[in-house]
């Protein structure tokens, strides 16, 4: 029997990390079936990340991979749009998420939920909750990856736990400058030469069932206005052919400046036009609109587009 510790689809850093440092905790604790797995191939931040601190990026599995006996941990999602497609609901075991909760199983299980910016700040606390080791490579992969998901504990979503967990865990990695690690993962995040539209648009998202099921994308660079000015009609047309694909009534793609603290939310048609002028003030100029400095998708993309949704169906 195995306890399969997994992220959502289209992996990000800290999904990953988070099943490599659950598997670990379980390991320390006495349960060696804890197994770390992702749902589909790392992003480049995710191997830039991985290959700097020697680490094996966990295997990709599918449903079928799943045995009837084994078991599922959910990391860093809960949502049943988030999840490997195709998962038997019944074997979930678990969750361990920083997101807001939208579960809907026929059993009891053990869920841990906390309101900060990264699902590694909240395993680094069940470390120190029962007193156990993390290696230094473990403690940079993790420190790595909340800084990925804080923007270097600058996003909206960061909270003192995330720093202090940030801080303790550079003094285990030996690790003197959080600045300069963050610059290099931004720039991994940001080179996106390698990556056609529709991977540009699928490299990170999320499909949310608000009032009209909605998929939203997002890309963290240091290079925004290049993206925009060299890529805008074929990311359109990416953003069109995705909305097709995944059967989703919306689609968003959030371009982030993670350096100067914008984003602009690419449009896929009118209808999305307007629920984005209702979500964000703002006036829409060729299928863009300048939500300032919104750097959020959980926190602060989505409720907004999700409350203008609520407000439009009332």
């Amino acid at each position: 029997m195995k306890h399969y510790i997994i992220g959502h689809q289209k992996p990000d850093l800290d999904s990953v990390v988070a099943a490599i440092s659950l598997a670990d905790f379980f390991k320390q604790i006495g349960d060696p079936t804890g197994t770390p797995v992702i749902a589909d191939p790392i992003n480049p931040e995710t191997e830039y990340v991985l290959n700097k601190f020697n680490q094996t990026p966990p295997p990709i599995i599918s449903a079928k991979d799943i045995k009837q006996e084994d078991q599922i941990l959910l990391v860093d999602h809960n949502e049943e749009d988030q999840r490997l497609p195709g998962i038997n609901p019944d074997q979930i075991s678990g969750v361990i998420d920083h997101h807001k909760l939208n579960l809907n199983l026929n059993q009891p299980i053990s869920v841990t939920t906390k309101p900060w910016g990264s699902t590694n700040t909240i395993i680094y606390y069940k470390f120190t909750r029962y007193n156990l080791s993390i290696s230094p490579t473990l403690a940079a992969l993790m420190l790595s990856a909340i800084l990925s998901d804080t923007v270097g504990l600058k996003s909206a979503t960061t909270t003192n736990k995330d720093r202090q967990a940030a801080q303790e865990l550079a003094k285990l990695a030996n690790i003197e400058n959080l600045d300069s690690l963050t610059l290099e993962i931004f720039k991994a995040k940001s080179n996106l030469d390698s990556l056609d539209a529709i991977s540009i648009v699928k490299n990170d998202y999320k499909v949310f069932d608000f009032a009209k099921r909605t998929f939203i994308g997002q890309i963290e660079t240091v290079e925004q206005q290049e993206l925009i000015s060299k890529r805008l009609p074929e990311l359109l047309a990416a953003l069109k052919q995705v909305k097709q694909e995944q059967h989703v009534d919306l689609a968003f793609l959030a371009i982030s400046d993670i350096l100067n603290a914008n984003t602009k939310l690419l449009l896929a048609s009118d209808e999305e036009n307007n629920v984005a002028q209702s979500a964000f003030s703002s006036s829409v100029d060729n299928n863009l609109i300048d939500i300032g400095p919104k750097l959020s998708r959980k926190k602060e993309i989505a409720p907004a587009i999700e409350k203008a949704l609520d407000n439009t169906n009332k």
